[in-house]
């Protein structure tokens, strides 16, 4: 962990600084208007300011007297240290050996570089490619093992947005199983037949 997040880290562990932050999420506030929303004593409310400016999470604007400083979240920061975080943490899906050319062409058809789909194919006109991609999302999924419906929808969401009509195609299709008030979904070990 980097000296930048381990400080956002510490600066984030403190219940009233998180308050202060809420606050200043609003727009720009100064030390008096930041105690006064969160109901700190004034003195407090300044030290956790300038705490928070220390660690880059806040920005003063300078005033005639410190304590007229209008103070407002560093976005800029903020987004910087974000993007550090999460850049590169989507790997690179690559392809397993064992599909065959057809299934290795359609794979990289339809998915983007990180293994989430990029286009669901027409169920009607690309038929082959939409059983493709289900087998596909399918190995996401174990065998004797039940899922949630907010499990099934946790997985989902790893390969596209439309979590809801992925998860109609598995079970339309008889990929998954699940009980009439989907409250329990599951891998069948053979391909089942919808009711």
């Amino acid at each position: 962990m980097n000296d930048q997040l381990l400080d956002f880290v510490k600066a984030m562990s403190d219940p009233d600084r998180l308050r202060i932050i809420g606050a200043l999420s609003k727009g720009p506030l100064t030390a008096a208007q930041v105690a006064e929303s969160t109901g700190l004593p004034l003195r407090e409310a300044f030290n956790h300011l300038e705490f928070l400016e220390y660690v880059h999470v806040v920005l003063s604007h300078a005033a005639e007297k410190k304590q007229d400083a209008a103070y407002e979240l560093d976005a800029v920061f903020l987004e910087q240290l974000a993007r550090q975080q999460f850049e590169g943490q989507r790997q690179e899906y690559h392809l397993v050996t064992d599909a065959n050319e057809e299934t290795r062409r359609v794979l990289k058809k339809f998915l983007k570089p990180d293994g989430s789909i990029r286009q669901i194919p027409n169920t009607r006109t690309q038929y082959a490619s939409f059983q493709v991609i289900l087998n596909y999302v399918l190995a996401s999924f174990e065998t004797k093992r039940d899922y949630t419906e907010k499990e099934v929808n946790a997985i989902l969401k790893r390969f596209h947005e439309d979590v809801a009509g992925l998860r109609r195609d598995l079970v339309d299709s008889g990929m998954l199983a699940r009980e009439r008030d989907g409250s329990k979904y599951w891998r069948p070990e053979k391909k089942v037949r919808p009711a």
